[in-house]
């Protein structure tokens, strides 16, 4: 993805996520973000509503300290750690219920006049029931408009205090001035905006803590104990007592308690929560395992390699948790109308009570449609569209597999119009095999032998296909041995100056290829990858040429069809050679192909498709790749996610399965169009609502219940986004 991040980029900076609280709408997180924007030392600051916290970018020698009382000089409470309030919330349905019990006397009343009928309370009786909700029940309004007011900003419980208390004080006003006789009062209205929004927030609380299951799913993984070989003894420690080296048992039905390889023993392990790979893997000695992962029908003995903060798990869960914390793009908007919302909607209901009064001379209508106002432009809605979309889009995502990195890489890759991949471990296995060998001027076994000794010591895969094909051959040392970038590897054997690598590199050193070009182009036309091996010590002579077969991985045909379903140009990106690259993207179905590029030119290839406002993805390894990966719109590393790739790029699939492509560019459109639902009906409630009650058509009851349902419907529309499945998802289902 391109750019690097503001943590990256600031020398010693400090990445840290601040649990805030007292938040309750848009104008909040605007504030919020203000206040710690101005602290001394801060380079970036997100706030985000859903999850009620703020990621806070610090530069060397700030403090979090100050974080926590620029937060509190805001108006709201900080802390540095989480604290345990999860049972708070479940309790306020305690609230909801009191307040309903309290009010429906109040509004019962109202239904007996629809068939005329005279059930009204007497008004002492509607103050005593309607005064505990609004001063006991409504204190947290109160306490949070006092806070804005002190702050010289608003939110939405300042509209609510408002809101309310002007109809309350209505009510006790007709009430104390015509005590002789029953006038019409207006406690139920006061009362029911209260309960509506109590209502409103529970609700929307236990919608919200949906958003956030795959996060809860992701750490329940965590086993609390293991089983450890300690001096011969097996002895059970609790999970942080785990060191690397450890010899861990893993029995049949146990999750395995951190990353490690198996060293005794034979099981499939179950690991769907960490890949989306439904099926249970085989695993015996040599094998990596992931902590967290199921161990099925086996005994296990796993060598823990990493522990803590170290492992796949605990790097999934702080990526997931980071993506969730940070905002798309599309969330400035929101910002910027937040940031004037509430003075706004101050002025429209001092405007409504104005024009109201002095035009019809009905004072208590015009407070009335001035609380209706202030009731119905609360901005809860605007501030949970945006966020909980981008929750519940990468915590599905990473359920399958699939871990966004931020918001930003999950919003750009909605508008991907074309996808590039790397050929070699992207679109094919990346265990080539050596399927040909041609020598000239020299016996085969010799010239294999030579090729063997300067690649002993590489981890390229070609390299390992020689050392494979060369097992049992008798191979020289070599000195000098020097890997040469996007082109081969040169090195020293019995006084030999020999190099090995790619047609293009041989021309550039004068070799002569004639004596074996007609073979070799015989092999690249068949697809195979063609290698030479020359003698440059004096004058450069061509001793072998070798082919190299890579099988195509089974779902990258599949994968290519549902890209070109979705209205996805595909393009394949590779060192090889023009012909071997030509042959696998025809199989595959890919029609433009960029060849014998090498690493540090697949930037270059990216910013030549990116001409013309077009974005693009590029899929590579993470690690070869990187420079493409950043040069992209957005960078999808194909691995494990256990090793730099998970960082190096935007996207990070944790399966090698090509197909991830497509259903990662779907999530993004479903979650992206989600947004903007989203965005649309939260603007639609005030900008319907708030013209509907300055002119008196909605009472202050209507509003409060639109208000509370606008929040609802919002979340509720963003959880239809946990139903999704990379599995039944339709290329051509037209939500982009």
């Amino acid at each position: 993805m391109r750019g690097e991040s503001t943590l990256a980029a600031v020398k010693g900076a400090n990445f840290i996520k601040l649990p805030v609280e007292g938040m309750t709408c848009a104008s909040c997180v605007t504030r919020v973000e203000k206040a710690l924007k101005r602290v001394p030392g801060v380079v970036s600051a997100e706030v985000n509503l859903a999850t009620e916290t703020a990621a806070v970018t610090l530069a060397e020698g700030a403090t979090p300290g100050m974080l926590v009382a620029a937060v509190r000089d805001a108006g709201y409470e900080a802390r540095l750690t989480p604290v345990g309030n999860a049972g708070q919330r479940d309790r306020s349905w305690f609230s909801v219920a009191i307040a309903a019990a309290l009010t429906a006397p109040l509004l019962v009343p109202m239904m007996g006049g629809v068939i005329d009928v005279d059930w009204m309370l007497p008004g002492w009786i509607q103050f005593l029931l309607a005064t505990p909700i609004q001063f006991w029940l409504g204190a947290r309004f109160y306490a949070g408009g006092w806070k804005a007011v002190r702050a010289r900003t608003g939110n939405m419980d300042l509209l609510v205090a408002l809101g309310t208390s002007a109809a309350y004080g209505l009510s006790v006003y007709m009430l104390a001035r015509h005590w002789d006789h029953e006038p019409h009062l207006y406690f139920e209205a006061s009362a029911a905006v209260i309960t509506l929004v109590l209502l409103g927030k529970w609700l929307e609380g236990r919608a919200k803590r949906q958003t956030t299951e795959a996060i809860r799913a992701l750490q329940a993984l965590r086993p609390e104990a293991a089983r450890v070989i300690r001096a011969g003894k097996e002895l059970e420690v609790p999970i942080g007592q785990i060191v690397v080296n450890d010899l861990v048992i893993v029995r049949p039905g146990e999750r395995i308690p951190a990353d490690g390889v198996v060293e005794e023993g034979r099981s499939h392990v179950d690991e769907s929560m960490l890949t989306g790979e439904s099926w249970p893997v085989a695993k015996a000695a040599g094998d990596a395992v992931t902590g967290g992962a199921m161990n099925a029908e086996g005994l296990l003995t796993v060598r823990v390699t990493a522990v803590g903060a170290q492992t796949t798990l605990a790097k999934i869960i702080d990526l997931v948790e980071n993506a969730q914390a940070k905002k798309a793009p599309i969330q400035r908007l929101v910002d910027r109308v937040s940031a004037v919302f509430v003075p706004v909607v101050l002025v429209i209901a001092f405007l409504t009570v104005l024009a109201w009064g002095f035009g019809t001379g009905d004072w208590e209508q015009a407070m009335l449609n001035a609380v209706a106002v202030l009731v119905i432009a609360c901005p809860c809605a605007l501030g949970l569209a945006t966020p909980t979309a981008i929750m519940a889009g990468t915590g599905v995502a990473a359920k399958n597999g699939i871990l966004i990195k931020d918001a930003e890489a999950l919003e750009s890759a909605h508008a991907i119009e074309a996808v590039a991949f790397d050929k070699t471990g992207t679109l094919t296995a990346g265990k080539p095999a050596l399927v040909a060998f041609e020598a000239h001027g020299i016996q085969s076994p010799a010239a294999l032998a030579l090729a063997a000794s300067i690649q002993s010591g590489s981890e390229h895969p070609l390299a390992k296909a020689v050392l494979m094909a060369a097992q049992g051959a008798r191979s020289e040392r070599a000195e000098n041995v020097k890997a040469v970038a996007g082109n081969g590897i040169a090195g020293t054997v019995n006084g030999r100056h020999l190099v090995l690598g790619s047609g293009r590199w041989m021309r550039e050193l004068g070799v002569d290829l004639s004596p074996l070009d007609a073979k070799a182009s015989a092999l690249e036309v068949q697809g195979f990858t063609v290698s030479w091996l020359a003698d440059v010590t004096d004058r450069p002579v061509a001793l072998a040429a070798m082919a190299f077969g890579d099988e195509a991985r089974r779902e990258a045909a599949e994968a290519v069809k549902q890209l070109h379903a979705r209205g996805v140009r595909t393009v394949m990106v590779t060192g090889d050679n023009a012909a071997a690259a030509i042959a696998v993207a025809r199989r595959l179905g890919i029609g433009d192909v960029r060849s014998e590029v090498l690493p540090a030119d697949k930037a270059r290839v990216i910013t030549e498709l990116r001409r013309g406002e077009r974005r693009v993805a590029m899929v590579g390894d993470g690690v070869n790749d990187a420079p493409a990966l950043a040069a992209a719109d957005v960078g999808i590393a194909m691995g494990s996610g256990t090793d730099v790739a998970m960082h190096a790029a935007g996207v990070t699939l944790m399966r090698p399965d090509p197909r991830l492509v497509a259903a990662a560019i779907d999530i993004s459109r479903r979650t992206y169009a989600k947004i903007r639902q989203n965005l649309f009906w939260a603007f639609a409630y005030n900008v319907v609502g708030i013209p509907l009650a300055a002119l008196g058509v909605l009472s202050p009851v209507i509003a409060g219940a639109a208000m509370a349902l606008s929040s609802l419907s919002v979340v509720a529309n963003t959880l239809l986004l946990k139903r999704w499945n990379p599995e039944v998802s339709n290329g051509a289902d037209g939500i982009a």
